[in-house]
């Protein structure tokens, strides 16, 4: 063969090896991601019908503490355990995280924990495509990739936004720096695992934004609502900068003084327990998109006036901070969905703007802040809400990021440089 028609057997090799290890990884992690949609959904209709069940939280907190003491290992990371193998091969990423997080987030949920869901979607996307690099053998740059590809999987899958799953599993590495050379193949395996998830019949929250003044769109610039964006970036970035202290000052404390490893959920169980019974509302309890009542404070209601209260964020926050940091299983991204939408809500009240375009710059921009990944958040916000406000959505995330502070939700992300700053 001629040297050119052997590079180009190579490379129709090539494409042919990740689009069937793509499709694989997408239908595996597709499909487990519906499935965990629909039993998120299950366990929670199934709260609201049994509302004691609140009251076993603490014994679910002490069982899902010895499951991964005795089957956890390694595992117990998380998120910041694939965020590792990225950055550099250890141990791998053990195939029983999958189980082990689907079963303890449900167990999470059913008894009415605050978290989310985004963290047992990622990690169950990372745990299938280690699982798939040891079964075919791949070498080191393949595995990187792959893992890259099986977090935006589990990313765009469990929020219907493949493109922002792609943008975030390379841009959560590194704050403020992307790399862009494994765009491709994880823009695939996120759009390839989102329709999976279609095919299995399990809709996304679907989210509205109904103020779209096309006059401002198509003239200058509307430098009065310009100018309560960037007040709320910074609110935005302000807020997740204490969600993450929180969530890491209640799992510091806890550590500290709570001298039984196994208490320490049983504790903040209790405490949400007592919060609940002093506030007369469950609302902040379990995911916060589905409404227990009809008048419940829920994320999708932030998009409406009169949808959430005036500190409805910083419940929230206090809700999720003491599930997470005392020990229970979920995510962070969805409560922080919750916490940036009602504080949105509360600024539009005040500042007199548009309720669900500041609803929706909240639910973006908070993770934003929280989580480093402003290009992302930005993609997500297209994704969700249309292109309308694109530059109100930059704005917004750009702030919150440089706001929030340089540690984040994820332990393991690097970053940039040890200015990056401002």
């Amino acid at each position: 063969m001629l040297p050119i028609q052997m590079d180009i057997a190579r490379l129709l090799k090539l494409i042919a090896k990740w689009m069937l290890l793509l499709l694989v990884l997408a239908a595996v992690v597709g499909s487990a991601v519906a499935f965990f949609l629909w039993s998120l959904d299950a366990v929670t209709l199934y709260r609201f019908g049994h509302p004691w069940l609140l009251y076993l939280l603490p014994l679910a907190g002490i069982a899902i503490h010895f499951l991964y003491k005795w089957a956890g290992k390694n595992a117990e990371k998380g998120n910041n355990l694939i965020i590792d193998e990225i950055h550099a091969p250890g141990a791998g990423v053990p195939a029983r995280m999958a189980p082990l997080v689907l079963l303890s987030t449900l167990v999470t949920h059913l008894f009415g924990g605050s978290a989310g869901r985004e963290g047992t979607a990622v990690q169950m996307g990372g745990s299938f495509a280690d699982f798939f690099v040891r079964l075919f053998t791949l070498d080191h740059h393949d595995r990187r990739l792959l893992l890259l590809c099986g977090v935006a999987a589990g990313f765009g899958a469990v929020f219907g936004t493949p493109v922002t799953g792609a943008i975030f599993a390379l841009e959560v590495l590194i704050a403020g720096k992307i790399d862009h050379r494994g765009f491709l193949p994880c823009l695939l395996s996120a759009w390839l695992a989102k329709l999976v998830v279609d095919l299995w019949g399990v809709a996304h929250t679907h989210y509205q934004i109904g103020y779209v003044d096309t006059a401002n769109l198509l003239r200058a610039i509307h430098w009065r609502e310009i100018a309560w964006v960037l007040v709320a970036g910074l609110a935005f970035g302000l807020v997740a900068r204490l969600f993450v202290w929180s969530t890491d000052t209640v799992k510091n404390f806890s550590l500290r003084w709570i001298k039984w490893p196994w208490m320490i959920p049983a504790i903040g169980a209790l405490i949400l327990i007592l919060l609940t019974v002093l506030l007369g509302t469950d609302d902040y309890l379990g995911l916060g998109v589905q409404p227990a009542q009809a008048d419940s404070v829920t994320l999708v209601s932030a998009f409406r006036p009169g949808g959430a209260d005036t500190w409805s964020w910083l419940l929230k926050l206090l809700f999720t901070a003491i599930t997470l940091g005392t020990g229970f299983k979920g995510g962070e991204v969805t409560p922080l969905f919750f916490i940036g939408a009602t504080l949105g809500h509360s600024l539009a009240v005040f500042a007199g703007m548009p309720i669900d375009l500041f609803a929706a710059l909240g639910f973006i921009a908070v993770f934003s802040g929280a989580t480093n990944t402003p290009v992302a958040c930005t993609v997500m916000g297209v994704e969700l809400f249309g292109g309308h406000f694109m530059v109100y959505y930059a704005i917004a995330c750009v702030i919150a990021f440089y706001v929030s502070g340089r540690r984040g939700i994820y332990h393991s992300q690097l970053p940039q440089s040890p200015t990056f700053r401002y």
